[in-house]
């Protein structure tokens, strides 16, 4: 995390409760980043949740391993016949509608035409019905 240089753990716990910084354990079964070229998996992470004034910040530390996108279980889940169903004509995932609308008190219709909006971007289709 920080550079400690061997300062007492439990004095920089106190220090950084003090300048509002909370740091939290996840226990996080895979992490899965995604790019346009591959995606890099990591299975049995340590991943560590930093909230500082309302801004959080993830950490991972592990030994990734990397496939091609679209392969692997994650891959095979979008990839599949059962997505483009769930997806409906719109192309937004009817599992993403359904959190919206539960998320912001509304119906699916007013969750999927928010998502629509919001490139299927969640926190801002929230945000437009919040």
């Amino acid at each position: 995390m920080f550079g400690g240089g061997g300062m007492n753990p439990r004095k920089m716990k106190q220090m950084m409760k003090q300048m509002g910084i909370d740091v939290t354990e996840l226990d996080a079964e895979e992490v899965v980043i995604r790019t346009a070229d591959e995606e890099l998996v990591f299975s049995d992470a340590q991943v560590t949740r930093m909230d500082a004034q309302g801004q959080e910040t993830y950490q991972v530390v592990g030994n990734p391993e990397s496939r091609e996108v679209g392969s692997g279980a994650a891959g095979a889940v979008e990839a599949g016949d059962d997505t483009s169903e769930a997806a409906g004509e719109s192309g937004i995932p009817q599992d993403d509608v359904e959190l919206v609308a539960m998320r912001a008190g509304v119906n699916e219709d007013a969750a999927r035409e928010a998502l629509e909006a919001a490139d299927g971007d969640l926190a801002a289709a929230v945000a437009r019905l919040e």
